[in-house]
């Protein structure tokens, strides 16, 4: 061995390694006590903007369209959820990382979590529905990850804890984190506790319609087993929107103003809506993410003043093409005005299936457009409609690469049999849309055979969704079934695969049958 040869000896290696540890651990424990914190103090000063929510929401904004589509295609309404634990795992890696760095290079890891604090309130502040106090829970997030990380790594500790040493260091990470948990489940439940819109909502009684929408018919429904239902519940209505924390809008303070190219501004306040002749209407939204065959898609009963009415007091000019609809989140969605202001049932809805508006579907207030995608119309917890043009102006999901007008695509979709069926009598069954333009027909191909034309249920309005039925003697095997539809128009679904982007998947639903 050369003079310059270095030997590690085990001892050196184990410390090394202690080092680490030690730092992760300490990384963990700061963190974990300063998210805690930080959504503690959102809750009792801002609750609009718990660190976790801002970080989230910024990512959502910053995401480009395909990282939506993936997220939605992989979790579907559960996508706001994967995203927030997705923010905990890598806070939990960069947690550990500056645990480390600051046993190795002082203070670069209190730099760190510091850094990550003032990027939350950064986002905080730069939300649309900001406030003064926005700042702070994530500035309180990381000024006490900051502290507690020199407490468990301060000079004068040992740098590889054993023995006595190592318990004590144990046990006050281990508390650290307990704190840090307990402080994030006060806050939750404290957050929970001052939502006084629930109680307003649950309060709430709406007016009697002026316009009763027609009864359902009973041949609306195929009565068929696993088949969608004609009216979706509340319960099961797909929600896909950009809110990581729903917005909780009291109906004292809620109003709408109309602004821009316009002859007079227009400002309407809660109940000067409800005071207005209401009207009901059967409507079904789709999500422009739904891919072929998918579950985006819903019908409800809608309770509302039509919009045209109320741009017919705002006299737009005659130059104007679009009205950029805000919601108190900052989303927007632009929607054609002629679609706004032509004979079909655009709403400001404040009513779904008899009962006040969800707070996660938009209560007080939210936007009903048939026959365009949600992306640009459907716009909930709406308090502007600015009249502008589509040179001028742009969307939220316009300005990240989705086309400026959406409208809804014919599609059709398989909803049984899935999976297996049994031998002999069966059916096939599933339902189709074309918003504002209707349905007249769906056919069914079996393993590459003749279409055969499907018994088409009675559609509640061109508005709506339809169900179809085709009965099926099923023979042993596998077999894979497809469906089209064709619109009054006479247009028949493409067979084209197209994905959502930009502008709404396009091809035929087919589902593998496994007969046995």
């Amino acid at each position: 061995m050369t003079p310059t040869e270095v030997r590690s000896s085990p001892a050196d290696v184990g410390t090394g390694r202690r080092r680490l540890v030690t730092g992760s651990i300490a990384g963990v424990a700061a963190v974990v006590l300063g998210a805690g914190l930080g959504e503690l103090t959102a809750a009792i000063l801002s609750p609009g903007s718990s660190p976790f929510a801002s970080i989230g929401s910024a990512m959502i904004d910053l995401a480009p369209a395909w990282a939506k589509d993936t997220a939605i295609a992989l979790f579907g309404t559960n996508d706001k959820a994967a995203l927030l634990v997705g923010i905990a795992i890598v806070l939990l890696v960069v947690a550990a990382g500056a645990g480390v760095l600051e046993r190795v290079r002082p203070p670069w890891g209190r730099a760190v979590v510091l850094l990550v604090g003032l990027a939350g309130a950064i986002a905080a502040m730069t939300r649309a529905d900001s406030g003064l106090l926005s700042w702070v829970p994530s500035a309180v997030a990381g000024v006490a990850a900051s502290v507690v990380l020199w407490f468990l790594l301060r000079p004068d500790a040992p740098p590889a804890p054993q023995g006595e040493d190592r318990r004590n260091f144990l046990a006050w990470s281990g508390g650290t984190i307990a704190v840090g948990v307990l402080a994030a489940i006060g806050g939750s439940a404290l957050r929970a506790g001052t939502r006084s819109v629930e109680a307003v909502r649950s309060a709430l009684r709406l007016p009697a319609p002026a316009v009763v929408a027609p009864a359902v018919p009973a041949s609306a429904s195929l009565n068929v087993e696993g088949l969608s239902p004609v009216i979706t519940p509340n319960a099961d209505f797909y929600r896909i929107d950009t809110a990581l924390i729903v917005p909780q809008l009291d109906t004292a303070g809620w109003s709408l103003r109309i602004y821009g190219m316009v002859e007079q501004e227009v400002t309407i306040t809660w109940d000067e809506l409800l005071a207005l002749p209401l009207e009901e209407s059967y409507t079904t939204l789709t999500c422009v993410s739904n891919e072929v065959g998918g579950d985006l898609i819903g019908n409800a009963l809608w309770l509302g003043y039509p919009i045209r009415e109320l741009l017919k007091r705002a006299a737009p000019t005659s130059d104007a093409d679009m009205v950029l609809s805000r919601s108190s989140d900052g989303f927007t969605a632009s929607t054609p005005i002629e679609a706004l202001t032509d004979d079909r049932n655009a709403i400001l809805a404040v009513g779904m299936n008899g009962e006040p508006l969800p707070a996660e579907h938009g209560f007080p207030v939210r936007m009903v457009v048939p026959g365009l995608y949600g992306y640009v119309s459907a716009t909930k917890w709406v308090t502007e409609l600015q009249v502008t043009r589509f040179a001028d102006a742009r969307g939220y999901w316009t300005d990240r690469g989705w086309s400026d007008r959406g409208p809804i695509k014919l599609e059709s979709r398989i909803d049984v049999p899935r999976g297996n069926a049994p031998v002999g009598a069966s059916v096939i069954a599933g339902v189709a849309w074309h918003q504002h333009v209707g349905v007249s027909g769906v056919e069914v191909q079996v393993d590459d055979g003749a279409w055969q034309q499907a018994t088409l249920a009675t559609a509640i309005s061109d508005d709506t969704w339809v169900q179809w039925s085709l009965p099926w003697d099923a023979s042993s095997g596998a077999h894979t079934i497809r469906c089209r539809a064709t619109s009054v128009d006479g247009e028949v679904q493409t067979p084209d695969q197209a994905p959502p982007a930009p502008d709404g998947a396009t091809g035929w639903d087919e589902v593998t049958v496994q007969v046995i």
